[in-house]
């Protein structure tokens, strides 16, 4: 046989082999997650077999030795688990358990919208949360808003909670830094902005920062050109649907869509 022929049928069997060897570790990396649905199956006891489902906090419920935990194990150490549970009990000798996963709900979490790398991510342990998230999707991006938005299901209920990330360190909430499950997702909006223009140095468009006032306002665009006064400022606000006009005070605070002008002098 020629030797190239030889050489391309070693190949070819390489590849497959590495092929069914790759997929293999893929399967026993995945880790259970809430939701996920499982056929376990005992030999040599047939009785034992059985579908379950992860319940949101990481447990299942197995013939006689109750409630196991598996959220956050791979395939293998959830096997290893049960096997040691049903002998530890008396219950089967030398048990050989096999774990397939028949509905994989996705152990991932959506982030949405203001951030750095927007996309699904997995949660590799089961006790993730918001902050940690976050930071692999690379952070809330500049246009973000400190206010955030997860939803999900708990307790088999619809969840919906607003978290203000900076107040969870400023301020130490770290009870607003809360577990994340599967299938929740993070939204983080647009900040709200305001708009500045006439005689300014650099007018334009701009973020709302916490406790922004008008006089932080003008600072922010550089304040007045030569030709400007901050007399007869007028601000221009939404409100009903209608745009209403006022003469602010330096000191009164802005809001998201407000708009700045900056008149000129007439002297």
């Amino acid at each position: 046989m020629n030797c190239n022929i030889i050489l391309r049928i070693f190949l070819l069997i390489g590849l497959v082999t590495f092929g069914i060897s790759s997929r293999g570790e893929e399967s026993n990396d995945y880790r259970l997650g809430a939701g996920d649905i499982i056929h376990i199956t005992v030999f040599p006891n047939p009785d034992l077999a059985t579908d379950v489902r992860v319940s949101e906090s990481g447990f299942i419920s197995y013939p006689m030795i109750g409630k196991v935990k598996v959220g956050g194990l791979t395939l293998d150490a959830a096997q290893q688990k049960i096997a040691h549970l049903l002998e530890a009990g008396g219950f089967v000798h030398d048990p050989q358990v096999n774990i397939v996963p028949t509905k994989i709900q996705g152990n991932q979490v959506s982030v949405l919208g203001q951030v750095s790398k927007p996309g699904l991510y997995p949660l590799d342990t089961f006790d993730m949360k918001v902050s940690s998230i976050l930071a692999e999707a690379g952070g809330i991006s500049e246009n973000g808003a400190d206010l955030i938005i997860l939803v999900g299901t708990r307790d088999g209920k619809p969840y919906r909670k607003e978290i203000d990330v900076p107040e969870m360190f400023i301020n130490h909430m770290t009870g607003d830094d809360i577990l994340v499950r599967a299938g929740d997702v993070i939204f983080v909006r647009r900040a709200p902005m305001f708009y500045i223009y006439g005689e300014v140095q650099r007018p334009g468009m701009y973020r709302v920062e916490r406790n922004m006032n008008v006089m932080r306002a003008l600072a922010e665009a550089g304040g007045p050109t030569q030709k400007g006064t901050v007399r007869g400022l007028k601000l221009y606000r939404d409100k009903s649907g209608k745009t209403e006009e006022l003469t602010p005070d330096i000191t009164a605070p802005l809001q998201g869509n407000d708009v700045l002008y900056v008149e000129e002098s007439l002297f």
